[in-house]
């Protein structure tokens, strides 16, 4: 982790925390390296271009890749399986509001909680795909009064 990051983390931490941040600095655990590491991802918000951002995901990417930290290479892989989805945020610029993937991620959940009184999970996945697509409901063999 290059000197610059940590001045930077430093610099983001108010006076009261700053003397307990230094002495963690000075240990070279695996705990503040990957602490670092969070820290310097957060600053992928803070461009607008996607290129810039792009730039930013994959030096991060890099530097944890050659970290010996598995559980972030394993974030960073993750990270880099979902670039594109990623920097579709800065493609947008703000315009896309997040509150109608909300809505559709809330639709399964919802239909999931309704068929709670099915027996079998394919049935209840057919609840959700009907749910989901708006397909009719298949005709039912029994008829109920």
């Amino acid at each position: 982790m290059a000197m610059g990051t940590a001045q930077h983390i430093l610099s983001e931490h108010p006076p009261q925390e700053l003397a307990s941040v230094k002495e963690l600095l000075k240990y070279n655990l695996r705990s503040v390296k990957a602490y670092l590491h969070k820290e310097e991802l957060n600053r992928l918000w803070e461009y607008t271009p996607p290129a810039w951002a792009d730039k930013f995901l994959e030096q991060w990417c890099k530097t944890v890749m050659r970290s010996q930290i598995e559980p972030m290479k394993r974030i960073a892989r993750s990270l880099r399986n979902h670039r594109p989805l990623i920097l579709n945020r800065f493609r947008a610029r703000g315009d896309v509001s997040s509150g109608s993937m909300e809505g559709l991620n809330n639709k399964p959940k919802l239909t999931f909680r309704r068929s709670y009184g099915f027996r079998t999970f394919p049935a209840a996945q057919t609840a959700v795909y009907h749910a989901m697509g708006r397909l009719p409901e298949p005709e039912q063999t029994h008829r109920f009064c």
